[in-house]
């Protein structure tokens, strides 16, 4: 039997919204005898391609599979930021970044410098935190207070002289952040640092990734405003980007 047309099943509507199904519904669905479901299922789980709910018996596809997805979806942001943020370098004049969510940080997946700073390929693959960071709270713009919360923990780490320093603290950031549609890290991860950054959006509306610009704050902060704007554009022009490549 193809392990394929399992997966296939346990990533149609109905498996999402049911939130798996069991071995009698999959072997309906692909015509296979339940048996021969099952062993073909007992083997995919084994190797983490699928997981099996204890409680309801139901299978969902599994970590292995996530992660593929997760990877997939890094190379495509990459390879479909690399032409805005290298626009948006050319117009700012600072670094440029596009990241993803990872737990409690946030991680580069590209990167572009203006042509006085051989940097860029030192970020990828980078991990900063989440709530001192203008890209980390772009990226936190949808989620609600307890998410946050949930996401961050009781105690933040001491970060740069601005940074939050309670939960408290960075949902009141965040706040701000959503009624302007960018925001602003004022010497938040390390001091003399200034960074603004806008979420990237999939066509249902959900936040996939980010777009930031940091630099010394003596230098980006008097065109700050400009650089929000600029930033907020790419964002759009990113998710446009993205959308076009997605699969129909």
């Amino acid at each position: 039997m193809r392990g394929l047309e399992l997966l296939e099943a346990l990533d149609s509507d109905e498996a999402r919204a049911a939130g798996g199904l069991g071995v009698t519904r999959i072997a309906a669905l692909v015509g296979r005898e339940k048996s021969q479901v099952s062993r073909a299922l007992a083997a995919l789980a084994g190797a983490g391609y699928v997981e099996r709910e204890p409680a309801t018996r139901r299978y969902r596809i599994g970590w292995r599979i996530a992660a593929m997805g997760g990877r997939a979806h890094e190379a495509l942001l990459a390879a479909a930021a690399a032409p805005v943020l290298g626009r948006l370098v050319a117009e700012v004049g600072e670094t440029a970044h596009a990241t993803v969510l990872r737990g409690g940080e946030v991680l580069t997946v590209a990167s572009e410098s203006p042509a006085r700073a051989v940097e860029a390929a030192g970020w990828i693959g980078r991990t900063v935190p989440v709530w001192c960071t203008a890209s980390g709270r772009a990226l936190l713009a949808d989620e609600d207070d307890a998410a946050v919360r949930l996401r961050v923990g009781a105690t933040l780490a001491v970060a740069g002289p601005n940074a939050p320093r309670s939960p408290g603290d960075l949902i009141a950031r965040l706040r701000v952040d959503r009624r302007r549609g960018f925001a602003v890290a004022d010497e938040e991860l390390e001091a003399g640092l200034l960074g603004v950054a806008a979420p990237v959006r999939d066509a249902s509306g959900r936040v996939v990734a980010a777009v930031n610009v940091s630099g010394p704050k003596y230098r980006l902060e008097p065109g700050l405003e400009a650089a929000a704007a600029a930033v907020v554009a790419a964002a759009a022009t990113l998710a446009g980007r993205l959308a076009g490549a997605a699969p129909a």
